[in-house]
């Protein structure tokens, strides 16, 4: 039996018409992109959407995804768009162009969740961009499963993909995000596709961050911000601008850091605030940055510079509810907690670019020409850095004054006394 198999198995190994070929004999032609006319999403793709490939965007309901999308595909003129919602009527989509203010021709909409009637009216369309809203209300005569199951968002994912490959369309999928805060359906879902970008938000704030997690075709670092209106989504070109406080009061918790998001400088505004332990048990709070890494920080001001932090209550914000991994912004959380600690303020033409270790060392960061740049062109007219941080000479800023430093100890002298 097990020779039975084995024998049935081999015609389909030598079935393949591929065959083995040096990497050096290999043409490495340039993907041909589509420009699709959005600034910030060009740039996130990698320089436009590559034909046949697969994007998946992911968010939480209500978010903007269907939103951007039709943006996307109303914007697109002379592209002819086929957008498939499995959720929504086609009145309903509709009324959300009127809202938009767009409207576009070569655009086609399709009220459908069979996976195979899809396809005949591709087929008879024949576009150029499919997007599909979402991939959890397709369903395929394949799987006697219901949408929205395991094995169906797989098995449509796959016939997907494989239609988008042989046919070099360029294809959008919609993925809401569960409880868990991952895309809905097996994690093998991120591995099929070519890219996958996550829509965060908060319902309560005006901002939404497009990320890159996954990118066959360009940087996984880039970050897109938008803004929620009315009439849609408009891109922030430059988010330093609206991420940094207008007011001209000087108050103290506060310090600006210079961050970078993939190849993307910004500005953003830190701040803390410091307070008596009004329980027995002090509290620490923390919005848009990791709480474990804030801890680290305190515990580093407590031993290695002599701050009594541990009988106080600590709450920090990430000022515009963004969220920031960026290890650069450390000495800026640490400065803007001093501040208040102290109740002093910090001068407002003054930001910050450095990493605390656990020795209360600052260490250097990434791309600290761009951070010092971006600096300089709002006006800053000093940056902390670290001592160890090299800085070329061509990109030396004459605008704004570099103050390198070493230790915890040495900012708050410099800052404080």
């Amino acid at each position: 039996m097990h020779e039975d198999s084995r024998k049935k198995k081999t015609p389909l190994l030598s079935s393949s018409t591929a065959s083995p070929q040096k990497l050096t004999e290999v043409s490495a032609s340039q993907e041909e992109r589509i420009d699709i006319k959005s600034r910030e999403l060009n740039r996130i793709l990698g320089g436009g959407l590559v034909r046949g490939s697969v994007v998946l965007l992911g968010g939480e309901p209500g978010i903007g995804k269907s939103t951007l999308l039709l943006q996307v595909v109303l914007n697109l003129a002379d592209i002819k768009t086929l957008y498939v919602s499995g959720e929504e009527s086609m009145q309903q989509i509709k009324m959300r162009a009127e809202r938009l203010k767009l409207s576009n021709d070569n655009c086609f909409l399709l009220t459908e969740t069979y996976l195979e009637s899809i396809f005949e009216h591709i087929s008879r369309v024949n576009p150029d961009i499919l997007v599909i809203d979402s991939i959890q209300t397709l369903y395929s005569s394949v799987l006697e499963s219901s949408p929205g199951s395991v094995s169906q968002v797989r098995e449509c994912t796959s016939l997907i993909m494989k239609l988008a490959k042989e046919t070099s369309l360029p294809v959008f999928l919609v993925g809401h995000i569960n409880k868990e805060g991952s895309i809905a359906g097996p994690k093998i879902l991120e591995h099929i596709v070519d890219t996958v970008l996550q829509f965060e938000g908060d319902n309560t704030n005006i901002f939404r961050v497009l990320r890159v997690t996954k990118n066959r075709f360009g940087s996984v670092s880039e970050t897109g911000i938008y803004e929620m209106h009315g009439s849609g989504l408009r891109e922030v070109i430059n988010p330093s601008e609206l991420l940094l406080s207008q007011s001209d009061e000087n108050i103290s918790g506060t310090a600006v850091c210079a961050t970078v998001n993939g190849y993307r400088p910004f500005l953003i505004e830190t701040q803390a605030l410091v307070s008596s332990a009004a329980y027995g048990t002090p509290q620490r709070s923390s919005t848009g940055f990791d709480l474990r890494r804030l801890s680290m920080l305190l515990a580093v001001l407590e031993k290695r510079a002599g701050f009594r932090l541990s009988a106080k209550d600590v709450f920090l914000n990430i000022a515009g509810g963004l969220r920031v991994d960026d290890t650069g912004i450390d000495l800026a959380i640490i400065s803007a907690v001093l501040s208040s600690d102290q109740d002093i303020y910090i001068d407002k033409t003054i930001c910050f670019s450095g990493e605390i270790s656990l020795t209360g060392e600052i260490r250097p960061v990434s791309r600290i020409d761009q951070r010092i740049n971006e600096a300089a062109k709002l006006g800053f007219e000093q940056i902390f850095i670290s001592k160890y941080n090299s800085i070329q000479q061509k990109n030396k800023n004459p605008d704004i004054k570099i103050t390198k430093v070493s230790r915890v100890e040495e900012v708050f002298n410099r800052l404080f006394r």
